[in-house]
């Protein structure tokens, strides 16, 4: 099997996996990691129809190479915005009472987020395929 039915299957595969996370996980910085995921698969669709054009003996697209880099971009500060208003909640009732025993019972009793939770928001980068940019 050669690479690019490969990689059109993986990214198949992320799309389902982020269809399906979007459907089900009712947490909503699921449903953020879950949409990075979906546009990942995406990412790597529009990757294999640009490497398809360049096996098929003509030059490569840029055309699907450039969506990509912009999809990226938009994705990356989408995702940030979206993680920033899910947090302000917590940071303004945090503020807003500032009494100490209000923070220690907000603090046993609120959902954590996880730092290694937020680092999966850069997933749509690391998902590219390498041989696009031969």
């Amino acid at each position: 099997m050669s690479a690019v039915p490969l990689f059109g299957l993986c990214g198949a595969g992320l799309v389902g996996l982020g269809l399906f996370g979007l459907i089900t996980n009712p947490h909503p910085l699921r449903k953020i990691l879950s949409f990075n995921l979906l546009g990942s698969g995406v990412f790597l669709l529009f990757g294999v129809v640009a490497r398809r054009g360049a096996a098929a003996g003509l030059g490569g697209d840029p055309v699907p190479q450039a969506m990509v880099i912009t999809g990226i971009v938009v994705a990356f500060s989408a995702t940030a915005m979206a993680v920033a208003l899910l947090v302000l909640p917590w940071a303004i009732a945090l503020s807003a009472h500032s009494s100490l025993p209000f923070r220690i019972w907000r603090q046993r009793n609120s959902p954590q987020i996880q730092p290694g939770l937020l680092l999966t928001a850069l997933l749509p980068i690391c998902s590219l395929p390498l041989p696009i940019y031969r």
